[in-house]
């Protein structure tokens, strides 16, 4: 797999496990190695949004992922929080695009403050040292003053902030839609080719018989 098709996908805890699954699924259709990093509290979201038990075991989950996305073999790569020595952890090996999606806020500090107490906070880390592409995904509302400073701080830094809040110009019918509108445009800053949404002015064919 070339370096350039590779992408850390950053599973936290906030809630938006339907974004993290429609985009992994996007990003394994688009022929991308996704080394795929998801904290304990991520699972608990899973578990209570979608219904799913992530395996605890970080290949047990690659095999679940792999299966769920029908990905080819080891296109699909699970770390552990303390995995230091895997490709993440290191700016010589890592990935230069980045999603932590959702970004819980909490996550969202740490990163700004350079904590890396964690795999998900040092590839994160990691990436805005190598000026590499750092996409956070934040679900929270209201935001306070120390979430507004921390996403503030990181766009400084070069960090995108894309909040988990879809638009409703694409005529969105179901909740799929709306899902499929914030992925779509986290797709469109990571260069990849999407077909979900179609961009403003620009009919989509997923649209287009509705």
């Amino acid at each position: 797999m070339k370096h350039d098709k590779q992408v850390t996908l950053a599973i936290t805890g906030a809630s938006g496990a339907p974004y993290a699954l429609t985009l992994l699924k996007s990003l394994v259709n688009a022929d991308y190695q996704v080394y795929v990093l998801i904290s304990s509290a991520a699972k608990v979201v899973f578990a209570t949004e979608e219904n799913v038990k992530i395996p605890g075991r970080p290949e047990d989950a690659a095999a679940f992922f792999t299966e769920h996305c029908g990905a080819k073999p080891d296109q699909i790569k699970v770390f552990g929080k303390e995995e230091w020595f895997s490709p993440v952890a290191s700016g010589s090996a890592a990935p230069a695009k980045m999603v932590v999606c959702p970004c819980s806020t909490g996550t969202l500090s740490a990163i700004s403050i350079g904590a890396s107490d964690n795999l998900i906070e040092r590839a994160a880390d990691v990436v805005l040292k190598e000026r590499g592409q750092l996409i956070l995904v934040p679900r929270e509302m209201p935001l306070s003053s120390i979430h507004l400073e921390n996403m503030l701080k990181l766009s400084q830094m070069g960090a995108t902030i894309m909040p988990a809040a879809p638009g409703f110009y694409h005529n969105p019918k179901t909740i799929d839609d709306l899902v499929d509108f914030v992925v779509a445009r986290i797709l469109d800053h990571l260069g990849i080719e999407q077909s979900l949404v179609a961009r403003w002015g620009y009919q989509s064919s997923k649209h287009s018989k509705d």
